[in-house]
């Protein structure tokens, strides 16, 4: 009865680990003026291997540098940077079929679009040459319907060439969707909005804006899982600080740097995320830089350094980590190709595989399920 029980056992745990999904679909925004692209490319990608294979693409779409998927993975969002033309998309989404399909558009009212992020009810884009938000709603049929509201930011900061005006680079949901907060290069500040998504004309409300270093250019943010701490990577000067966070409230316990001790070249930082398991985050810098800095995050949410790696190509614009933890894709806007990763869950540590996926300026990467 026991060997019986123990065989039944086993044969559980085989069928558990076989059933567990180890492909998931790999959705990748690129840059379409610069060389030959559709827009929005669709590969599975295998987290046990590392292998990766071409599945789909959309018709053409003009720049569409950052995606978003619905919480139910039914619907692909994408801004599309086009000067004052500019405006947002949206898209069904097969996920078992990696198909997208074209539903609509709406202009932003703000110019080049950078980042957004949706809900069940709202799109919202950080425009970065208008200084503003736009926050749109959802219709029903995952649709954008009319724009709700438009937060146009005022003022400029001390660098005459980058920070000429507001230059709003990424709105992000609070892990508790009670705050909407966002990252102005252009005038040296962070801006928590109060969310409220039935609002019909004003989702958002200012509560406070707080000032980091001049000439730093917060650009872009990530909470880890519980929202006690935030970080937050500066493009201009290369600072990452550490903020403890509580009710759209932020207070700096830390300030490091992502730039190697004595390093003169020219830099630009770039994108920042936390891997699945917390216990590591990651952040790129390009320019003469190129490179991926790996931090190990402490119990009291501060920050260690563990060294940084080339990032094996120019324009690590953006990274995503697959939902296993076992790999990390860089995208490279200027060589043209994605390098990916194999990383240690332990250490934290990236190790090149070989592996490249070659397309034209890619430079937003979204795991979805299939």
């Amino acid at each position: 009865m026991k060997r019986q029980y123990f065989t039944f056992v086993i044969i559980l745990l085989i069928s558990t680990i076989q059933a567990q999904n180890k492909d998931f679909n790999l959705v990748i925004g690129t840059y379409t003026n610069s060389c030959e692209s559709n827009g929005i490319y669709l590969y599975n990608f295998n987290s046990e291997t590392g292998d990766f294979s071409y599945e789909n693409s959309s018709s053409a779409v003009v720049n569409p540098s950052y995606l978003s998927v619905s919480t139910d993975n039914k619907f692909i969002y994408s801004v599309n940077e086009n000067g004052d033309k500019s405006y947002v998309s949206a898209f069904s989404y097969k996920a078992n079929k990696a198909t997208v399909a074209p539903l609509n558009k709406q202009e932003t009212k703000g110019a080049d679009p950078c980042y957004l992020i949706n809900d069940e009810k709202n799109i919202i884009t950080a425009n970065y040459s208008g200084g503003s938000i736009t926050v749109l709603e959802k219709n029903n049929d995952g649709s954008i319907g009319e724009i709700k509201q438009l937060v146009q930011h005022h003022g400029k900061g001390v660098n005459a060439s980058r920070q000429e005006g507001p230059h709003v680079h990424m709105v992000q949901f609070s892990p508790d969707k009670k705050f909407v907060l966002a990252t102005d290069l252009g005038t040296d500040q962070v801006f928590t909005y109060a969310y409220d998504a039935n609002a019909k004309e004003t989702p958002l409300k200012f509560v406070d804006s707080m000032k980091v270093a001049a000439g730093s250019g917060p650009r872009h943010l990530t909470f880890n899982d519980d929202g006690k701490y935030l970080y937050l990577v500066h493009e201009l000067d290369g600072a990452l600080t550490v903020y403890s966070h509580n009710e759209g409230q932020l207070k700096k316990i830390q300030t490091t740097s992502i730039l190697t001790k004595g390093f003169k070249g020219k830099f630009t930082a770039a994108a920042i995320a936390i891997a699945p398991n917390g216990k590591f985050l990651y952040v790129t810098n390009r320019g003469e830089a190129n490179t991926i800095s790996t931090f190990e995050i402490l119990k009291n949410g501060k920050l260690k350094s563990k060294g940084e790696v080339s990032t094996l190509g120019d324009g690590p614009r953006s990274f995503a980590i697959d939902p296993t933890g076992n790999y990390l894709l860089v995208a490279h806007q200027y060589s043209n190709n994605v390098v990916v990763f194999k990383r240690d869950i332990i250490t934290g540590a990236l190790t090149d595989t070989g592996k490249r996926i070659e397309l034209c300026a890619p430079v937003c990467l979204v795991f979805t399920e299939q």
